[in-house]
């Protein structure tokens, strides 16, 4: 059981209270090399990674501050949105990359990208640094998905904020599984209204 504990207090840190140093070369390279381990039927590796950091953060935040621009967003607006890629010394922004294969439907691809996404959040936590993986407007944005070069059959999962943590003792209440679990038995079979 204590093994487990490992992902039990798994939690992700706030971007802004993430600094340098970020993963060096090698690091980065075994923490994206646990992603490839994400459960891919088919071995399609429906997914991608984008690192961005250095003066690619300021870059960054000027296509976040338009892509606000675009959808019509007030002064303030805009100015949270050029600041977000400036909370931490690195982000890497998980693509997935749909194809169109009758076996493999999109959902499955997509939760596998999703996987591979969570894969690296815990690598960065066993190398001691801290990361969250954030969605929010760009996530979904037509202007930012040009700007990043993304092909019209990828998604961005999410933007992974990478740095380390500050000594803030970081806790997070866990539901109990109890509550969400149910041990099925054909005898509680139910038609379901259609």
């Amino acid at each position: 059981m204590q093994k487990l504990s490992f992902l039990n207090e798994q939690i992700s840190i706030p971007a802004n209270e993430l600094y340098l140093p970020a993963p060096d070369e090698m690091q980065l390279e075994a923490i994206l090399q646990t992603a490839m381990s994400s459960p891919d039927h088919g071995e399609l590796t429906p997914f991608r990674f984008l690192v961005i950091q250095g003066e690619a953060l300021t870059e960054l935040s000027e296509v976040f501050k338009q892509a606000a621009i675009e959808r019509g967003a007030d002064d303030l607006t805009i100015l949270k949105q050029q600041k977000k890629p400036l909370r931490s010394p690195m982000i890497i922004t998980v693509i997935a990359k749909i194809t169109d294969n009758p076996s493999i439907p999109e959902v499955e691809q997509i939760l596998c990208a999703g996987v591979a996404a969570q894969h690296i959040q815990l690598a960065c936590r066993s190398l001691d640094f801290g990361s969250i993986w954030l969605t929010g407007d760009n996530c979904y944005d037509i202007f930012v998905y040009q700007a990043l070069g993304l092909e019209i059959n990828e998604r961005i999962i999410g933007f992974i904020y990478v740095g380390t943590p500050d000594e803030t003792n970081h806790k997070k209440n866990r539901s109990d599984a109890k509550k969400v679990t149910r041990f099925w038995k054909t005898s509680q079979h139910t038609d379901f209204a259609i």
